[in-house]
């Protein structure tokens, strides 16, 4: 894989993308690691071509629907009990950044996915090459608790406009919303948006959280280069 620009024009298959991003990062899982898995369509193509390598690997989903998947596919999957660190996660993005801020969330399950991120020596994000945007821009997805949520919400507007979404709880019964308000600058949101007790998680990864970006595009995969 060599490095590309951000924002380099690669007109093709989004679907095409994800699957030769996927098949990348699979390339970078070892025999006897741990490994987190994301949810949405990138990990549809990712597990298929992780079930492919044959590998002796244990897997931690972030979501019932990439469990489900992964058993299928014939990977052991496990609790996220009982073990402290992953040795490598990788997940997809609907926003990146030049210098690696991302947005997550779309799913609804981003609470979960910073964990795992979080968790393991490395993350790596695989994306189709038109989630590399120049800056962040809204909706940032939000997981809330139940209980006070309209305080929670009130809080929240402060910062934009809030919508729930009419969606299930997540994975672990919160309230999923978007924030509309800008992303002018993602390290303060981030902050104001942690320093809301009702909010769980929002979808603010920082770069310290990124390893490594793999974009899909043009047949082939390919590292961006973050900075």
């Amino acid at each position: 894989m060599g490095p590309i620009p951000i924002g380099e024009d690669r007109r093709v298959d989004v679907d095409d993308d994800k699957r030769v991003a996927a098949e990348a990062a699979a390339e970078e899982v070892a025999d006897g690691m741990v490994v987190g898995l994301g949810t949405g369509t990138t990990a549809a193509h990712l597990v298929p071509a992780l079930a492919r390598r044959g590998l002796e690997v244990r897997c931690v989903p972030t979501s019932s629907a990439t469990a489900a998947l992964a058993r299928d596919a014939g990977l052991d999957v496990i609790e996220f009990t009982g073990i402290d660190r992953l040795d490598l996660a990788i997940d997809g993005a609907d926003q990146v950044t030049p210098d690696g801020w991302l947005i997550k969330g779309g799913g609804g399950a981003h609470t979960r996915e910073k964990i795992v991120a979080s968790a393991a020596d490395r993350f790596v994000v695989i994306v189709s090459s038109n989630k590399l945007v120049e800056r962040l821009g809204p909706p940032v997805p939000l997981e809330l608790l139940e209980f006070g949520l309209g305080s929670s919400l009130r809080l929240v507007g402060r910062l934009g406009p809030v919508r729930l979404r009419e969606v299930p709880p997540s994975p672990d019964g919160g309230v999923i919303a978007d924030l509309f308000g800008p992303v002018d600058d993602p390290a303060a949101l981030a902050a104001e948006l942690d320093a809301i007790a009702g909010v769980v998680a929002h979808g603010l990864f920082p770069p310290s959280l990124v390893s490594e970006v793999i974009v899909g595009g043009g047949g082939h995969a390919d590292q961006l280069v973050l900075g």
